[in-house]
């Protein structure tokens, strides 16, 4: 992965954990970054949340099995979930063939929306990953 270049849409918002939102009026469609799901390998199994689940920024919402490793998900806002990617149950290998498309995992309807002031911009996000390819490389 050292050297990467992932895919970085300027229409989203990302976390420090490599989790994307994109705004939809009061709603917000969340997932995992290009370079996350790079990072994780082959995804196996998704464990998504509930419907009607309420969810806290910087908390865990879900959990991705790939053949490396089980990763922990964290909500980059606040809020109810109303939708789930309920295809990913029999396409988990939706999250790294299109990870801002059909591999998204849940939408949340925000609680706070100013909690999506403080992910990060398309920009700073690829500064976050060019440091992390850096230090890959030493």
């Amino acid at each position: 992965m050292a050297g990467r270049t992932s895919e970085i849409p300027a229409d989203l918002r990302y976390s420090k954990e490599h989790e994307w939102l994109r705004l939809e009026a009061d709603m917000a469609r969340v997932g995992i970054t290009d370079y996350a799901q790079d990072s994780l390998g082959d995804v196996v199994y998704v464990d998504l949340p509930k419907v009607g689940d309420r969810v806290t920024s910087q908390a865990k919402m879900a959990e991705i099995e790939s053949v490396k490793v089980v990763s922990e998900i964290f909500a980059p806002a606040s809020g109810e979930v109303i939708a789930v990617n309920e295809a990913l149950a029999d396409a988990p290998e939706a999250v790294n063939n299109d990870p801002y498309g059909a591999g998204w995992l849940a939408v949340i309807r925000l609680s706070d929306p100013s909690e999506v002031d403080r992910l990060l911009t398309p920009e700073a996000y690829a500064e976050l990953v060019r440091r992390e390819n850096e230090g890959a490389d030493r």
